[in-house]
């Protein structure tokens, strides 16, 4: 078999790449990157949730007070500043900037994830708005009928469903974060691209890791796609459970 792909250009690149991913530890490197790529994102989701959720909350809040004023000019600025720069500059900003400017050192996968999650946070935030202004006040005004706080209503009644309704949205913010992952070689975190740029470089030849890098990635982004499908499947069957009691 070796001898028939060294009968071909391409099959001996597929054997250099072999050499390399297999005989010297190519893989150890793919797997710490699947695993980093998949730490970065999963985080960096829940992370954007949470914040996203909080500042859409203070965009729906009423600005009768000053303090929903002040804590919306400061939502207006974050996220500016966010989805107004790419978060390749927002990850040196930090690493190399702001870390050293404050004398903190913490290791680069953990600094990955709280920018990506910050920068989450801002899209997520606009995702969420959507969301809760797509919910019937009337929900709002029952929990508060109940005696429920504006805070509780929005947490227990208000903010579920809006989560529902964005599903796909959240969904396609994930894939995003899986594939802006590639970036963080910048900051010397081990991803998907360093791994395979070792093996290219180890190989002195860099066809066959691109290509299995790209498809790595369409996997990833596909098995997201029919997680996320699935979801608003059994979300549908439930809800249509719901309606018919």
């Amino acid at each position: 078999m070796e001898a028939f792909l060294r009968s071909f250009d391409f099959g001996k690149k597929i054997l250099k790449f072999t050499e390399v991913f297999i005989d010297y530890g190519g893989y150890k490197n793919v797997l710490t990157g699947l695993k980093n790529t998949a730490l970065i994102a999963v985080f960096g989701l829940l992370i954007g949730i949470v914040i996203g959720t909080l500042i859409a909350t203070v965009r729906v809040v009423p600005k009768y007070k000053r303090l929903p004023r002040v804590l919306n000019k400061i939502c207006d600025v974050y996220v500016g500043f966010f989805r107004g720069t790419p978060i390749v500059v927002q990850l040196l900003l930090a690493y190399y900037v702001l870390l050293p400017m404050m004398g903190l050192n913490y290791p680069s996968l953990q600094v990955c994830i709280a920018v990506f999650g910050l920068n989450s946070g801002a899209y997520v935030s606009e995702m969420m708005r959507a969301g809760i202004q797509s919910v019937d006040p009337g929900q709002l005004e029952a929990g508060r009928a109940v005696g429920l706080s504006f805070a509780a209503a929005m947490l227990m009644i208000v903010i579920p469903q809006a989560i529902k309704n964005i599903l796909p949205t959240l969904g396609n913010e994930f894939i995003a974060l899986i594939k802006e992952t590639s970036v963080v070689s910048f900051v010397g975190t081990l991803d998907i691209y360093v791994a395979f740029n070792y093996i290219g470089t180890n190989s002195y030849e860099f066809m066959v890791p691109y290509l299995v890098m790209a498809i790595i990635y369409m996997v990833l982004v596909f098995l997201i796609s029919r997680l996320v499908h699935l979801m608003e499947r059994r979300l549908g069957r439930s809800d249509r459970h719901q309606t018919s009691h």
